[in-house]
């Protein structure tokens, strides 16, 4: 017999460890690894967000004005439009958008915003894209964010979590969070830690200021408009690594503001 308040360390089931691979591998696939398509090779995500605004066509543009007059129509619906000054500075911001999108599909409004470095490319590959890829990205993150790679990623990283960015080892989770799946999610992740009192307020500045980064599925629009697909893996992993050294060097900047 065991002792008492013995506890014994179950080995993970097959039907565990599979639930951890299976899901992250896809997710891997779809994110990462280039696939050739009629003769363009790229990630198959880029390839699913090309394939829906083909199919779309004209409507592409539509679509985008529908998401956008929403996102303006919710506040206002819900009724929390007013509820303070940021509040009504984003509703009004939100309605300009609508008006700009307007613009855009119509070709209405003053000649300069019609200039094609101006509105025209906006849309076109800011707009478009951005809606498309969104809806279809948060799909497939999930399988990176949940189903265990995340954490495991982030126990992997938390030795050098403390001396390099003086922060505990579970931000490493934060750090990956942003810049794999959402820098909204890593905001969510600190505010839930600081509000339990697991961060210091000097901790929380440092992870929500250094830590927030644009994600993954923006990446894949920055790199569709630079021309950069041929070479993903190279600009995600250079640009992941660029982000966290310069984050480094930030990290006593937070501090000090936190601290003051």
């Amino acid at each position: 017999m065991l002792p008492p308040n013995t506890t014994t360390r179950q080995r993970p089931s097959a039907a565990l460890i599979l639930k951890l691979f299976l899901p992250s591998a896809l997710g891997i696939l779809i994110f990462f690894v280039p696939v050739e398509i009629g003769g363009r090779s790229t990630i198959l995500l880029d390839h699913m967000v090309t394939g829906a605004r083909s199919w779309l066509g004209d409507a592409s543009g539509f679509y985008a004005l529908a998401l956008i007059a929403a996102g303006a129509a919710y506040p206002l619906i819900r009724g929390y439009w007013n509820r303070n000054v940021t509040e009504r500075i984003f509703t009004a911001l939100k309605l300009l958008g609508v008006m700009a999108a307007l613009m855009a599909l119509t070709g209405w409004g003053p000649a300069f915003l019609h200039e094609p470095d101006m509105l025209p490319f906006l849309f076109e590959k800011l707009v478009i894209p951005v809606g498309l890829i969104v809806p279809i990205g948060a799909i497939f993150l999930a399988l990176l964010i949940s189903y265990g790679l995340l954490e495991l990623i982030g126990v992997l990283v938390q030795p050098v979590m403390r001396p390099i960015w003086r922060t505990p080892g579970r931000s490493a989770i934060d750090a990956v969070a942003s810049f794999v799946g959402s820098y909204s999610i890593g905001l969510l992740i600190t505010n839930r830690v600081y509000q339990a009192g697991q961060y210091s307020a000097r901790e929380a500045a440092i992870i929500a200021t250094g830590f927030s980064t644009v994600s993954a599925t923006f990446m894949v629009i920055v790199a569709r408009t630079l021309d950069l697909m041929a070479v993903w893996n190279a600009y995600f992993w250079l640009t992941l690594l660029i982000t966290f050294i310069v984050h480094s060097r930030h990290c006593s900047l937070a501090a000090l503001i936190a601290y003051r």
